[in-house]
């Protein structure tokens, strides 16, 4: 279906904060890329538009509060302390939430895990929990075609408010990775993540139906969604835009450039827009050929079909001037707004 997108700037005027620059691509005859330099040394001005983009929710968040995040294979892109830090440390008594893998690595054993976790910085900035150490509590799941179950942390229900931090990315199995892996995937057991990626079937997490693995993604996000009742939002930063995930130890190089920091209420907006950036970015290809090789964008598919999102606004910080934001695929419509180079900008979708 076409989408026809409608532009309109908003009254207030806001102060736009760009990303760093991160080298340039070049491109070759071939189709290959050379490696875009990324952000491994976070500016400053980076830590302070992650502030801009959480402040211009106008979030409330209240009790104890988890910031949900990966905390990473080592060698991995993982969001490090530089960038992240002070945004954390801005919560009053936060905790860093994680759960174990489920495929070995790193962070299968709970000691392991909180050693990387303190490798990687996160003990200096916050408590860290591992939310599976003592096991799985179970979520219902409703309106799913393939869980009615879905196994999370057994801490999980210890936190009043969930910040959900991503690193928006590719991932080898799910295509991409942002909001929707991080709440079902992230925040499932060792014990749940299995059963996601057998799509409830029980059986192998590596040889089960692709489809039904991505469809339990979203069937079980939306069961931690459904359990929070409006406790929780969501950042995702699109930088060291690699195909793979942060659960890989040796990801490839990106060869894109860094895109900015996004956040909303409503993570289905949220990935959609990350990946209708990526598409519109000149030098995506690679991430694009890695979400469509495993049908990723069906997880967002099916996370429509069973109600999963809300259509709130997303807000947006670019690394460059954008003259229009993007918004969902299909008849849902959907207002997202943006912050650009000197005023701020809406872009709404019409079936």
């Amino acid at each position: 279906m076409k989408r026809k997108l409608f532009i309109s700037i908003l009254p207030v005027v806001m102060t736009a904060l760009l990303l760093a620059g991160c080298g340039q691509t070049n491109d070759t005859s071939s189709g290959d890329r050379q490696p875009v330099q990324g952000s491994e040394n976070i500016k400053q001005e980076n830590a302070e538009s992650l502030m801009a983009v959480y402040e211009a929710l106008d979030a409330s968040p209240s009790g104890r509060i988890a910031i949900k995040l990966s905390t990473g294979e080592p060698g991995s892109n993982y969001l490090r302390t530089d960038l992240i830090g002070d945004f954390v440390m801005s919560f009053d008594d936060p905790t860093i939430v994680e759960c174990n893998t489920a495929y070995g690595g790193s962070r299968s054993n709970t000691a392991m895990h909180y050693q990387v976790a303190e490798d990687h910085g996160y003990t200096a900035i916050a408590n860290v929990d591992i939310m599976d150490e003592n096991g799985s509590m179970t979520l219902d799941v409703k309106g799913g075609d393939n869980l009615t179950k879905n196994y999370v942390g057994e801490n999980f229900a210890n936190y009043d408010y969930y910040v959900i931090l991503s690193h928006f990315k590719g991932h080898a199995m799910a295509g991409f990775g942002g909001a929707i892996k991080n709440i079902s995937i992230g925040i499932a057991s060792s014990e749940g993540k299995a059963h996601i990626h057998s799509g409830g079937t029980g059986g192998s997490m590596w040889g089960g139906d692709q489809d039904a693995f991505l469809e339990s993604m979203a069937e079980a996000g939306k069961s931690v969604v459904d359990y929070l009742n409006g406790n929780i939002l969501y950042i995702n930063v699109m930088n060291r835009l690699s195909v793979d995930c942060d659960c890989d130890g040796s990801p490839s190089e990106p060869d894109m450039h860094d895109i900015g920091i996004l956040a909303s209420f409503d993570p289905v907006a949220l990935d959609q827009a990350c990946v209708d950036l990526v598409y519109k970015a000149e030098d995506g290809q690679s991430l694009i050929n890695r979400i469509e090789s495993r049908n990723g964008l069906h997880t967002l598919e099916q996370a429509e079909k069973i109600g999963h999102g809300a259509g709130k606004r997303c807000i947006c910080v670019f690394e460059r001037l954008h003259s229009q934001c993007f918004s969902l695929h299909g008849e849902k419509k959907l207002g997202i707004a943006g912050i650009f180079a000197g005023s701020a900008g809406a872009c709404f979708l019409s079936p």
